[in-house]
């Protein structure tokens, strides 16, 4: 089952020479789940899924339901250009037991229209037999809400949408427009706490991976009604957002997690590491995030 909350989506350990270094996974794991996350996400934008060959998917993908040992679910990021590829990657896993796909729109330059966009996810569930999450995140090819609400009508298999961008309104739509049995995931995470107050059912969010346990703290507290607590992190964890967000987010996100203790290796080039003005920024905001407790 898919779950509700706090599903930080991990980022994905390189070494120096750009080989993955699967023996890291299991520590970031434990620590997410020691923070009380409710579920993981690999490979996606966070975890540079788009920079992984299909081998080093699988792979990463089997260190990280491993490592999870049951304890929550995992959800399987795929970031490719055609259907023909999604539905190798789902099928790569779907024996991993996986609670889900989370798949993009293709994101290369071309769009398909909504009818192949339609039919590019009824293809992937169907094929895959994987419940799929749609991750909404890319410009060119986003899926307004209209659409999205008729994918859920008419394919079963997509169970909801993770809901990127910075649009509160249009996630408002989405809240009131989508069938009350489909996931809204919100991804935006600058506004976490009014999506979690609008009704999201959850998160997937780099955030989540920087601040675990700040998160989970926010999340609890809009469900136990505690709006004075909830907006004091949302307040704290804005500034850090502000500091990480940029084109080397995955970077930053994990400098981030190197404060806390954990190895996450280097990004996969050509992406750049956290610049050393990032870093001044991270380190004061992330103080301030942990000082909440």
């Amino acid at each position: 089952m898919v779950a509700q909350g706090i599903i930080p989506p991990m980022t994905t350990p390189f070494t120096a020479n750009g080989d993955i270094a699967l023996n890291k996974i299991a520590a970031q794991v434990d620590w997410l789940i020691g923070a009380g996350v409710h579920g993981l996400a690999a490979c996606g934008s966070t975890g540079e899924g788009h920079a992984l060959d299909g081998g080093e998917y699988k792979d990463v993908m089997a260190a990280t339901v491993a490592a999870a040992k049951g304890r929550a679910p995992v959800i399987a990021g795929i970031i490719v250009d055609s259907t023909r590829e999604a539905i190798a990657r789902g099928k790569a896993v779907r024996d991993m037991k996986v609670a889900a796909l989370q798949v993009t729109p293709v994101h290369y330059l071309f769009r398909p229209d909504d009818d192949a966009m339609v039919e590019h996810f009824r293809a992937v569930a169907g094929e895959t037999g994987v419940p799929v999450i749609i991750y909404n995140v890319v410009p060119w090819t986003y899926l307004l809400p209209a659409l999205l609400c008729r994918i859920f009508r008419e394919v079963p298999g997509v169970v909801g949408v993770k809901q990127s961008a910075g649009d509160l309104k249009l996630f408002a739509d989405l809240m009131i427009d989508a069938p009350k049995d489909r996931l809204i995931l919100s991804a935006v995470d600058a506004l976490l706490y009014p999506s979690f107050v609008l009704g999201a059912h959850g998160s997937v969010a780099a955030i989540l991976t920087a601040a675990p346990k700040a998160t989970v703290a926010l999340w609890n507290a809009v469900k136990a009604g505690d709006h004075a607590r909830a907006h004091a992190l949302h307040r704290a964890l804005l500034p850090l957002w502000n500091a990480m967000v940029g084109d080397n987010l995955p970077a930053c996100t994990r400098f981030v997690q190197s404060l806390q203790g954990i190895d996450p290796g280097v990004p996969r080039a050509p992406m750049p590491p956290a610049s050393a003005e990032q870093r001044a920024r991270i380190e004061p905001a992330l103080k301030a995030v942990l000082a909440l407790g």
